[in-house]
């Protein structure tokens, strides 16, 4: 598996099975993304797991947590500017 974008329908239905019974390679996807000029990151639901993980593996991108409609509007605020 890769940590790259994938849009083949087969390829897909191939690495989802992979996915689900191998590592998750997410530290990878953080990294390839930052290198895309990713540098905003969003996590939806209740948790921050994700979000830590973010700002752990990439320090200098920003990353929110939106779990209620607060988080919501302090997001949208963040994300104008």
């Amino acid at each position: 598996m890769n940590a790259e974008p994938e849009t083949s329908p087969g390829d897909l239905r191939d690495l989802l099975v992979r996915q689900v019974t191998g590592r998750v390679r997410w530290r990878e996807s953080l990294i390839h993304m930052a290198e895309q000029g990713v540098t905003r990151f969003v996590e939806l639901g209740t948790g921050k797991v994700l979000t830590g993980l973010v700002k752990r593996t990439l320090p200098d991108v920003e990353a929110f947590n939106i779990d209620t409609a607060d988080d919501m509007e302090k997001a949208v605020v963040a994300l104008s500017s």
